[in-house]
């Protein structure tokens, strides 16, 4: 019987398509997989310093073992790469910021721990000196003013040892003008021809940050804010125009920082531009969900959904702090 609600098209049913659960993975669009993920740790020097970090309930600071026991958790379930972040001496943090180059800074460290358990693993690095800047900032401060070349110098010194120490993948996530080019033309010229950029291109002057300050110790150490160098949130050719330069730098892959607020970004970016593109679903949007989680007030089913939201508009992978859960629950789907 045919249904007058529904004329003069009654051939347009749609839940045709939902009706069982082959239907709607014979249908599905975009897919979310392990192989999807970067994962990000962080490393502490200090002693004491790991475990469960307050702002982030489930993320731990790691000790070097630590780090290592991570690596091998990943290499066994298929999360191909892990981000390492400093959680460094409060002591050693200085204006000039020289502890971010050291070789034997935490970072360094642990990217050669990392690479001796699990050599196949893609290692990240953070490029940025607020880990080691006594002023709490991505930059080098002189009279109140982060400087952009002097820091520019700093970061290159930053990505070469870490490229000397066994990163595969860099990440300057800084925003300083010319960090990309200056980067990419001192990696080459030491030889480094194989150490690929993933560059926060597109990172905003968010409030979405806060956990992960404190997980990393810069936490009241910020003097002033990062207006002057992050993208104005409001900004949405801005922070295409910074794609558009770091692409012509020499950036391998591009991220937008935060993920989920910024969805139409990331959208903007991968149709534009075609190159691999990421998102950080960074502290405060992992603090909000895993909140609202432990309360009750939502499903852990949750997590999949928001990562879904990223492949949906176009990213290629995440950054989450939830890829051990993802992959526990991939795995368990066989």
């Amino acid at each position: 019987m045919s249904n007058p609600i529904l004329a003069p098209y009654p051939a347009a049913r749609l839940r045709r398509l939902r009706k069982s659960a082959a239907m709607r993975a014979l249908t599905t669009e975009v897919s979310l997989g392990v192989s999807n993920l970067i994962w990000p740790i962080f490393v502490t020097e200090i002693a004491g310093g790991e475990g469960e970090i307050a702002s982030m309930p489930g993320v731990e600071r790691l000790t070097l073992d630590g780090a290592k026991r991570a690596a091998e958790y990943a290499a066994r379930m298929g999360i191909p790469s892990i981000c390492v972040f400093p959680h460094s001496d409060p002591d050693q943090k200085t204006e000039t910021c020289e502890r971010a180059w050291d070789p034997d800074n935490i970072g360094n460290r642990a990217i050669r721990a990392i690479k001796e358990v699990a050599p196949e693993l893609v290692v990240m690095t953070d490029i940025a000196l607020d880990p080691y800047n006594a002023n709490g900032h991505d930059g080098i401060v002189r009279d109140g003013v982060i400087v952009n070349d002097e820091t520019v110098e700093a970061l290159v010194k930053m990505a070469l040892v870490q490229a000397e120490s066994g990163a595969d993948l860099l990440g300057p996530s800084d925003m300083m003008d010319g960090r990309i080019g200056a980067m990419r033309t001192a990696l080459e010229a030491a030889g480094h021809t194989d150490v690929a950029i993933l560059s926060y291109a597109a990172k905003f002057a968010s409030g979405f940050y806060g956990p992960f300050r404190d997980a990393v110790g810069a936490s009241g150490r910020l003097v002033g804010d990062k207006k002057t160098y992050q993208v104005n949130p409001s900004n949405r050719e801005e922070a295409l125009r910074c794609v558009a330069r770091d692409l012509a730098e020499g950036a391998d892959m591009v991220m937008v920082k935060p993920g989920m607020p910024y969805l139409d970004i990331c959208r903007e970016v991968k149709d534009r531009f075609g190159a691999p593109t990421y998102a950080y679903q960074v502290s405060g949007e992992y603090a909000m969900l895993e909140g609202a989680i432990r309360n009750g007030w939502l499903s852990r089913d949750v997590v999949a959904e928001s990562l879904l939201a990223f492949r949906r508009a176009g990213c290629d992978g995440v950054l989450t702090y939830y890829a051990p859960y993802l992959a526990e629950t991939l795995a368990q789907k066989g």
